[in-house]
């Protein structure tokens, strides 16, 4: 399957567009930020603040971009297994990448990526809701913004610009808090880039952004079963 066979025509409206991008921010600084308060403040502790900023989220995409969604599905409908053939072959991709990047983060003596510590430090007292924000509400939101949103809008302008920018903002959410702490969190951002970019691929590859939803959730789930099996 190439983007010969299936021509992108994947796109959010203007209103859409914007919705997106509006929220963008709140979701990238505000809403972490706020988490951050209420639970300095006592009033959440770190699941329930997690859970509040990507229900949000949710809810906001369902009013805003539902449309979209229901669009985009009508898509994938309409080439399933070429579908579940670039999803299987992303994930595939994803595995053989991440055993390099992390091979190269123990050569360069990095410990554990301090995100997954915290999803796995959550999830270990409060599996079930955890692992629902982790596999089906995470993938819901982040797609809309980082693949529908940042990657959709510019693609239209240049494909490298939309790869380059989505990849970059994408892989800055995961470490950006533990940045401001420790300026050598940076380096996780390495981690991210396989994934950012093979998820961006996936949306492209199905011309529907549930090819990337389903990917997400696909690399989340299997985490998280991994882990479970682990406790």
């Amino acid at each position: 399957m190439n983007r010969k066979t299936l021509p992108f025509t994947s796109r959010l409206t203007k209103g859409q567009a914007i919705a997106a991008l509006v929220y963008l921010p709140v979701h990238m600084l505000l809403l972490p930020l706020l988490a951050t308060l209420l639970l300095l403040r006592g009033l959440l502790d770190e699941s329930q603040a997690n859970l509040l900023c990507y229900a949000l989220g949710v809810f906001y995409m369902l009013i805003f971009l539902g449309r979209f969604f229901r669009r985009d599905f009508d898509a994938l409908c309409d080439h399933p297994w070429a579908c579940a053939g670039e999803l299987l072959v992303c994930y595939g991709l994803m595995w053989c990448c991440n055993f390099v990047v992390n091979g190269a983060m123990l050569l360069l003596g990095m410990g554990d990526n301090p995100n997954n510590e915290a999803v796995f430090a959550m999830a270990g007292a409060k599996f079930g809701p955890i692992a629902a924000m982790t596999v089906f509400m995470a993938p819901i939101v982040e797609e809309a913004l980082f693949r529908a949103g940042l990657f959709g809008v510019l693609r239209r302008r240049s494909r490298t610009l939309g790869y380059v920018v989505s990849m970059a903002a994408f892989s800055l959410y995961h470490v950006w808090s533990y940045a401001v702490m420790d300026l050598r969190n940076l380096v996780y951002l390495l981690q991210y880039i396989p994934v950012s970019y093979l998820l961006c691929r996936c949306y492209e590859r199905t011309n529907s952004i549930w090819g990337s939803i389903f990917l997400h959730m696909l690399v989340n789930g299997i985490s998280m079963s991994l882990l479970y099996a682990m406790m």
